[in-house]
């Protein structure tokens, strides 16, 4: 088995510093294999933001955690025009990572980060053909037995919007995206964007893309939080053909595990399976 620490949204600049604090205590202590940051590393793309961004991940490596993570649409400058449009991920690339294609492989995982932020888009996702033979090229060698996993910001399907109902957008070229996902035999799509978890639901987030589990985070360190729901990230658990989830949820004493889910992969799909015992 293999296990990985799935983060969205953490938003330095509006970041709680307790809360942060609290996510690097879990994760130092339950050592997940891979810590997945799925974008939006700052509030507004500002050098100060980047810095306690930068900060945040060399204390979770220093710790002995493998860091992979994708640029969000906050991550690029929203009014300092020039720069979105000349140099748009030029502090990403600084202070995060100059790959904005990161990809990680052990013996059980083979995960794949692509970036969907745009300049001309503002909040909005995008995905582009060369990306998606990247999606096709990258996963073409890994071995059947391991997890493919594809870490993308922006969500590859529309998302249902809270209680409120209706459903999100979805990438540019989102159908070919989906091809190509399905072509390149991918089994789970990380994404974050819209502040909530699916784990609840995420039983009724498969969806005809190949074998492709959607799994959606919920923000982890900002206080941008949507209705209710407080921070959280998702502890995700994967061996094969089988996948467990959990939600860690913050009650302002410290992220503590919600209810697991289970799934099993069989004839193509994923289907609902009683969770491992503890």
């Amino acid at each position: 088995m293999a296990s990985i620490a799935h983060l969205s949204d953490v938003h330095f600049g509006r970041h709680d510093p307790d809360i942060v604090a609290a996510v690097e205590a879990c994760l130092h202590q339950q050592q997940p294999d891979l810590v997945v940051i799925s974008g939006d590393f700052t509030q507004r793309a500002r050098v100060e933001q980047y810095r306690l961004a930068c900060e945040f991940i060399e204390r979770l490596e220093a710790g002995g955690l493998n860091v992979l993570g994708v640029p969000g649409n906050h991550d690029v400058p929203l009014y300092d025009v020039m720069r979105r449009f000349i140099r748009p991920l030029h502090r990403y690339r600084r202070f995060i990572d100059d790959d904005l294609c990161p990809y990680f492989e052990n013996d059980a995982l083979a995960v794949l980060g692509i970036n969907t932020a745009r300049s001309l888009t503002i909040k909005d996702g995008s995905i582009s053909r060369e990306q998606m033979a990247t999606i096709r090229g990258c996963f073409r060698e890994v071995p059947s037995h391991k997890t493919r996993m594809l870490v993308t910001h922006h969500p590859l399907f529309a998302m249902p919007i809270g209680e409120e109902g209706g459903l999100t957008k979805r990438v540019n070229r989102h159908s070919d995206a989906l091809l190509a996902v399905a072509d390149a035999g991918v089994h789970v799509l990380l994404a974050g964007h819209f502040h909530r978890s699916f784990l609840q639901s995420a039983r009724e987030m498969v969806e005809n893309a190949g074998p492709a589990l959607v799994i959606q985070a919920g923000t982890a360190t900002s206080t941008r939080v949507r209705g209710d729901e407080l921070q959280s990230f998702n502890w995700i658990e994967t061996g094969k053909d089988r996948i467990d989830l959990r939600v860690f949820g913050w009650d302002e004493r410290g992220f503590r595990p919600g209810p697991p889910a289970g799934f099993t992969y069989q004839d193509g799909n994923w289907h609902a399976a009683a969770p491992q015992p503890a």
